[in-house]
């Protein structure tokens, strides 16, 4: 049993490394990823700066710092990952690894720890910068924040293998992610709190991916949820994970569309 935890988690360690590697060659996926969620929170800002906050109980720290963490899961993990998953499968490496003694979920496992781990490492540096420069307190409920972000780590991860089943092209997966970026950009809360949208269209945005993951993330700061709103945060969150890796073992592709 040892020897089996030891040999998968060794294969792991090598798909990781390999990813890493091809990571660090494609310069426009590794910028993406690197830059442009370190970008988009000053435009955030400039943006909350404008609304007026107190009336939601809100200030421009608790809206910019989960928005942040958002851009990061959307750009360092989604997005990217996106455009990995597509380019290995036309360029037939899923395809040879399936015929070795990794399995499949390692395989996408080995593929998505590069693109994770920076988006988790860019997460935490840009909350502990977010947290310094905008004067927000230590968070009241850390363990949401945990939450928060793991869900979004694997949530993310999930969504980008599914979209990536149905992008035909290298090209075309810039196009392909660009529904769920627009849609969770603008109605999870991100660009704008969903507090400052009108009732009956806050509580559709409430359903979207990435809502529940910028709730917990933002409520963990401020300490606001209540245990129903908290377990609802958590059960849409699951529920899209659930749905999202069904759709990956349902529908991903290892080798090239035709």
């Amino acid at each position: 049993m040892s020897q089996a935890v030891t040999t998968s988690r060794g294969r792991l360690t090598a798909l990781a490394r390999a990813e890493m590697t091809l990571l660090g060659r494609s310069k426009g996926t590794l910028v993406a990823a690197l830059f442009v969620p370190l970008m988009l929170p000053f435009t955030v800002l400039s943006v909350v700066g404008e609304m007026d906050l107190e009336d939601a109980g809100l200030t421009v720290g608790t809206v910019v710092l989960p928005a942040a963490v958002g851009f990061s899961l959307l750009f360092a993990v989604y997005s990217a990952l996106v455009g990995i998953f597509v380019t290995r499968r036309e360029e037939l490496v899923l395809k040879r690894l399936r015929t070795g003694e990794v399995r499949d979920v390692e395989i996408l496992a080995g593929a998505s720890l590069p693109a994770v781990t920076i988006g988790l490492v860019q997460s935490l540096v840009l909350t502990v910068g977010c947290a310094v420069l905008l004067d927000v307190s230590v968070p009241q409920a850390p363990h949401l924040v945990v939450l928060g972000l793991l869900s979004g780590l694997v949530m993310c991860a999930a969504l980008a293998a599914v979209t990536a089943s149905f992008t035909r092209t290298v090209e075309s997966a810039q196009v392909t992610s660009l529904p769920l970026l627009l849609v969770s950009m603008l109605g999870s809360g991100i660009a704008v709190p969903l507090e400052m949208l009108p009732d009956r269209l806050a509580s559709v945005c409430e359903l979207l991916p990435l809502s529940p993951v910028i709730l917990l993330v933002r409520d963990g700061w401020t300490g606001d949820l209540s245990a129903y709103e908290t377990l609802g945060a958590v059960v849409t969150a699951v529920a899209w994970t659930g749905l999202a890796l069904f759709g990956v073992r349902r529908w991903f592709r290892w080798e090239p569309r035709r």
